[in-house]
């Protein structure tokens, strides 16, 4: 069966097809098969985009539009993308080798819900109009008052470069695309070299509707074209989601022409397991989130912290869960997890794997290869006890499925070791008093947390961290401000 979008060997460039300098091959990481020869920028295609996207901005007629006539648009970008539904969840099974029901739910319907939220958030941006009110008249100060006004109008920030990972690549990209197109910006877009045709294919959406030249550039390349788009002064933003390290280096390369900087970054998030929760459901919902995309997600909670009167309970339920969880080939429908995204990426879980058997922790479940699977580039689900929380296993971002359970005896304790990160982008606890884990929230550093599970999918709700785990939010009813300047203009009234 061909794989939609990966015969996509060029580059969108200035509303037309580009080619380039070389070409990769992209791997399907459940059985590491070449699924097509992506194409791979370099610093004359990130020239082309970039003077594309200054020009667009400056000439171009997108940032001129009426906000209804942008919002129409990106109605009918929605829209073409919601018609290859089927096609795009096809693409990421292979692309990114995440099983089934996640890819549809959370890889592909959960970023279109965000989109058409933004969408109807848009609908209602207008000016605000600031209070009436009598000032002295500063050439006249013993004559009449003068009565006075403002509005405040929003206005595109400029060229906006857009650098995403590979864990949720469509997520990822249509969350750059998305508030910057609706609030009047070009943008540049730059995918993981890992997953490039969720990217490239959002160019045939723009021809198809017709999105004005320029105003969208999708690029890929390695770190020379991402240095670019961190440093060109003809850049006025930077917007990144990926580690904590590049997020820093980021920052440093914007700095001499003071860009904007949007991050959103890593989490090591704490899942809290109070003395009366339902502990077999606490412990199911563990290995589930856990294994989301074999836990290759900033925001999954990979600490459970649970108290010590239930511990064991938790840890023997969450073993034999995992024990039932089927790994392997998305292919199969009955798949549960399926692998990390290459080699390198899997060989880093297992080095912090052994950091947690040298350290001391206990391994109750997994902590080698999934028996069977010769090819792709899996790894079991791990599980450890008796894990100190300053530990090297606690403390870093594992992006496996890797969890380690942490006792502890009182709700500040609780409290106190959650907060114990540099990260603070996600956040649950599990109890039967919800008035009680609301009171423990609001002490929790954290840019999110879900009370029993939360509501699921929350497109109307802002998202991002404190602390290392980035800068800005994402999505909800200020996701647009982000790339918005803000402009007063003040006016006498009456005259």
């Amino acid at each position: 069966m061909t794989i939609p979008f990966t015969d996509i060997d060029r580059l969108y460039i200035d509303g037309e097809w580009h080619a380039a300098a070389e070409r990769e091959a992209v791997l399907n990481p459940s059985t590491e098969e070449v699924i097509g020869e992506a194409p791979v920028g370099d610093a004359a295609a990130a020239e082309a985009a970039i003077a594309s996207s200054f020009d667009a901005f400056e000439n171009g007629p997108w940032p001129r539009m009426a906000q209804a006539e942008r919002t129409a648009v990106m109605q009918k970008f929605h829209d073409a993308l919601h018609a290859r539904r089927g096609e795009l969840v096809d693409l990421i099974l292979k692309e990114v080798g995440c099983a089934q029901a996640v890819t549809r739910n959370v890889q592909v319907d959960a970023p279109l819900e965000h989109l058409q939220s933004a969408i109807d958030y848009s609908r209602r941006e207008e000016p605000t109009q600031l209070p009436v009110s009598t000032n002295v008249n500063m050439i006249n100060p013993e004559g009449p008052r003068i009565l006075g006004g403002g509005t405040v109008v929003r206005e595109p920030v400029g060229v906006v470069s857009g650098i995403t990972g590979y864990n949720f690549p469509f997520l990822l990209n249509l969350a750059k695309v998305t508030p910057a197109l609706l609030a009047g910006n070009s943008l540049i877009l730059k995918p993981s070299p890992f997953t490039p045709y969720s990217a490239l294919m959002l160019g045939k959406i723009a021809d198809e509707i017709g999105l004005p030249r320029g105003v969208l550039n999708i690029i890929t390349g390695g770190p020379d074209v991402g240095t670019r788009l961190t440093t060109d002064p003809r850049v006025d933003m930077v917007t990144f989601t990926g580690s904590e390290a590049v997020g820093a280096a980021i920052m440093g390369q914007a700095a001499p022409t003071l860009k904007r900087v949007h991050l959103e970054l890593g989490g090591k998030s704490a899942m809290i397991v109070r003395e009366d929760a339902d502990v077999e459901a606490a412990a199911a919902m563990a290995v589930m989130v856990l294994t989301v995309n074999a836990g290759q997600g900033c925001a999954i909670t990979t600490r459970f912290l649970v108290h010590n009167s239930v511990r064991a309970r938790f840890v023997a339920t969450a073993k034999a869960v995992a024990a039932h969880w089927k790994v392997g080939d998305p292919s199969d429908p009955s798949v549960l997890m399926g692998p990390l995204i290459r080699e390198s990426q899997r060989s880093k879980v297992e080095k912090l794997i052994q950091s947690g058997r040298d350290e001391g922790s206990t391994l109750v479940c997994g902590g080698t290869r999934p028996a069977g699977l010769d090819k792709g580039f899996f790894v079991d689900i791990t599980l450890f006890d008796d894990v100190d929380n300053m530990s090297t296993l606690a403390q870093e971002e594992v992006f496996g499925p890797v969890g380690c359970v942490i006792g502890y005896d009182t709700d500040e304790e609780a409290v106190r070791i959650a907060n114990q990160s540099r990260y603070g982008l996600n956040g649950a606890i599990m109890t039967a008093d919800a008035a009680k884990a609301y009171e423990m929230a609001l002490q929790i550093r954290t840019g999110n947390v879900a009370i029993n599970g939360g509501i699921g999918k929350m497109p109307y709700a802002p998202f991002g961290g404190y602390k290392r785990s980035g800068i800005g939010r994402e999505y909800g009813p200020d996701w647009l401000r982000e790339f918005q300047q803000e402009k007063t203009i003040t006016y006498p009234v009456g005259r």
